[in-house]
């Protein structure tokens, strides 16, 4: 989880929302979808909407494809790397050019170059793939995290279908860890009190939830998320290969220090994010 803040900051760095306005898109709704599903190319809503799995449809639709005719997927793709360097070298200051994050990158790279010999079942990883390197290392290092989490996203959302799950009963589960609270994710998510409240219903049905109007996993609850967890990080293991344990525990040793400097960074995270981004660091 250490390296996930470097991938994960462009989706609240307001120098993110300000590179896609200089392109004339200032619903930040439609810079998220334009600037993750540009890579697929100028895709229909139906295909975001099936690769990004767990938000509501017409979250997608009220932005995709209007998103295409206000910029091209390149011009997407550009602005977003633009918010990445803005934001990491505010974050990193005068070590953005250091050898620690020129390290970092080669290791990471090396990681996802091997994810990229096996693309197969992973559309919205090999969309981010296909795409050239960018050439300063703190770049590299983004792209290779943004490679290896969509990587590791594709191989979730392939399990929680074969678990039947779709993706408000995802969420709820999510929220019944206790890691976010559930008002919190169906906001993001764009679900309404009667859609959330259905998807708990089904949960409940499947004895996942304990009694009461908080959500809590119950001990088979608990199992099932535990198992689809642990067989994610499975699915997502044959990356790191290319760079063995050592180079798994040296990536994480460089990445800790990098992930808090982001958070301390005032770059944009909402504070409770900020805050459980710290204790997983």
């Amino acid at each position: 989880m250490s390296a996930e803040t470097i991938h994960g900051m462009i989706y609240f760095s307001p120098h993110a929302r300000a590179a896609y306005a200089e392109i004339g898109v200032t619903d930040q709704r439609m810079g998220y979808f334009g600037s993750r599903s540009a890579a697929m190319g100028p895709v229909p809503a139906e295909v975001t909407i099936a690769t990004f799995f767990n938000f509501h449809p017409r979250a997608v639709t009220r932005v995709i494809p209007e998103a295409w005719e206000i910029a091209s997927p390149e011009s997407f793709l550009h602005a977003r790397l633009q918010g990445v360097d803005r934001t990491l070298r505010q974050a990193w200051g005068d070590n953005v050019d250091g050898p620690e994050i020129a390290e970092a990158a080669d290791l990471a790279r090396r990681a996802a170059e091997r994810a990229a010999t096996r693309p197969e079942g992973r559309p919205l990883f090999a969309g981010h793939a296909s795409l050239p390197w960018a050439g300063e290392a703190h770049l590299v290092l983004w792209q290779a995290q943004t490679l290896l989490r969509e990587y590791r996203g594709d191989g979730h959302v392939a399990l929680l279908m074969s678990e039947g799950l779709d993706g408000v009963e995802a969420l709820i589960v999510h929220a019944a860890t206790g890691d976010v609270p559930g008002a919190t994710l169906q906001a993001m998510r764009e679900w309404n009190d009667e859609e959330w409240a259905d998807g708990v219903a089904r949960v409940r049905s499947r004895g996942w939830l304990e009694p009461g109007e908080e959500l809590s996993l119950s001990t088979s609850g608990r199992e099932h998320r535990r198992s689809v967890e642990d067989r994610t990080d499975a699915l997502a293991a044959f990356p790191y290969e290319a760079i063995g344990e050592d180079g798994c525990a040296r990536l994480r040793a460089l990445a800790v220090p990098l992930s808090k400097a982001i958070i301390a960074g005032d770059v944009g995270f909402p504070p409770m994010l900020a805050a459980r981004l710290a204790k997983v660091s």
